[in-house]
């Protein structure tokens, strides 16, 4: 099992950035896609970016593309997500997530692990 605990997340201006983190314990790091979702209120939880078992490869929404940068360190057992140009429909709580079998172009339905979220609020 994997055990995930985000952090990072605030209150920021639009045009502002943050950068989120997922501290991974538990079976071995580098075995797992990481991936990062968020879900506002009243929406379903989307997708935003995922990262290869040797970030070789990485995954973007649309949406995100551009703006924010995943990255992982397997030393350090973390994931990590630079948000920037944020944009108050960015508001969401962001979760991590670990995927042991799947790729990084996985379906939500392929992570099998996840994190309690951290919230993230832009402010116009």
């Amino acid at each position: 099992q994997v055990q995930l605990v985000e952090s990072g997340g605030g209150l920021v201006q639009a045009g502002g950035s943050l950068r989120l983190s997922c501290a991974a314990s538990g079976r071995a790091f580098g075995d797992y896609v990481m991936g990062w979702f968020r879900q506002a209120p009243g929406k379903e939880r989307e997708f935003i970016a995922a990262i290869g078992r040797s970030a070789s490869i990485t995954n973007y929404a649309d949406s995100v593309k551009g703006r924010f940068t995943i990255s992982r360190d397997n030393n350090k057992n973390t994931v990590y997500l630079q948000t920037s140009s944020l944009k108050p429909e960015d508001t969401a709580v962001y979760y991590c997530a670990a995927n042991r079998w799947d790729s990084v172009y996985a379906p939500r339905t392929a992570y099998n692990y996840w994190g309690q979220g951290t919230q993230v609020t832009v402010s116009s």
